[in-house]
């Protein structure tokens, strides 16, 4: 067998395997099985790391002051908003050109591609190159942004817990696992109407019924329109 085929023949066997293993959590998935999958891609691993490193820089610092509750008070607030400002002009931004210079984010492209298929499971992930960036800004922010480095950390480690929530419910609601609590069923069907029922409503991930009715996006699914092109966003 040449290289060439022997490669070829690894690249079946991988896919083959990937698509084994997801049609396994597509059968009576538990959670314990959800989280293992979880586990295997890189994006929890780089927040969990960052997480890590900055839980252990607020214990050593120390400086603990009350505006080291307020600050993820505040995030905390402000977050459903957030989320929902970042999935409206981020992730369904419509590609531009600025003359030859195309103006399309990787954020935006891999969002579209999660659209087309949303079961997809490296899709529903932030993209290791976007978010080593964010990273890296978050650090910067940290060291940098804050009158003092314990309130940076404090921010820093508030940010990566709601990034890393973010990233497991947001993987969860798109594989077969079943809606158990009240609070995640909300959640489950809300993010499940924004891909399968309309893609201009219900922009909210983590939350349901927050930021997308401040900003009148969380209408009746009952009276609302199925979209033709929930599964290829700006086709109209």
């Amino acid at each position: 067998m040449t290289k060439s085929h022997a490669s070829e023949q690894h690249s079946i066997e991988a896919s083959g395997r990937a698509r084994g293993r997801e049609r396994s959590l597509r059968r009576g998935l538990t959670l314990d099985a959800a989280f293992r999958e979880f586990l295997r891609h890189p994006s929890p691993w780089l927040i969990g790391g960052t997480l890590s490193v900055a839980v252990a820089g607020r214990i050593l610092v120390g400086d603990w002051q009350s505006t080291d509750l307020l600050v993820p008070a505040v995030m905390l607030a402000v977050f459903p908003v957030f989320e929902w400002i970042v999935h409206v002009t981020v992730l369904h931004w419509r590609p531009r050109r600025l003359g030859p210079i195309p103006i399309d984010s990787e954020l935006a492209r891999k969002h579209r591609a999660h659209h087309v298929d949303p079961r997809n499971i490296p899709l529903i992930f932030i993209p290791t190159r976007t978010l080593s960036v964010l990273v890296v800004v978050l650090l910067a922010l940290a060291a940098f942004a804050f009158p003092r480095l314990g309130l940076g950390l404090t921010f820093l480690v508030t940010i990566t817990v709601l990034g890393l929530g973010y990233e497991w419910t947001h993987y969860l609601i798109h594989t077969d696992y079943k809606p158990k609590g009240a609070l995640y069923r909300a959640v489950w069907r809300n993010h499940r109407h924004h891909h399968y029922k309309n893609e201009h409503y219900w922009f909210t991930v983590t939350t349901s019924g927050t930021a997308d009715r401040v900003f009148g996006t969380h209408p009746d699914p009952a009276t609302t329109e199925t979209s033709p092109t929930a599964r290829n966003l700006h086709a109209g």
